[in-house]
């Protein structure tokens, strides 16, 4: 499955990039799976895993762990905000 994953603020600048297209394997179906998947890529990565305080949104919308992906979505993951 293909997809697009943007980083913004803070993972931004820890992962040192912005966006990149990934190809996954086939059990890699959800944001979660995606978290657990990415974090495997090292210590820096591990911001990514479940349970750490990281948003995820799924084609513009906000997803949990459970939401299920799809060919082509776009993942992005970000730090809580506040705003005031």
């Amino acid at each position: 499955m293909n997809l697009t994953i943007l980083y913004f603020a803070s993972l931004r600048e820890s992962l040192g990039m912005a966006k990149e297209a990934v190809v996954l394997p086939a059990d890699v179906a959800s944001v979660g799976a995606l978290r657990v998947h990415l974090s495997a890529r090292g210590e820096t990565w591990q911001r990514l895993a479940p349970g750490n305080n990281v948003r995820a949104a799924v084609n513009q919308h906000m997803a949990a762990d459970e939401q299920v992906l799809a060919a082509n979505d776009e993942v992005a993951f970000f730090p809580p905000v506040t705003g005031g």
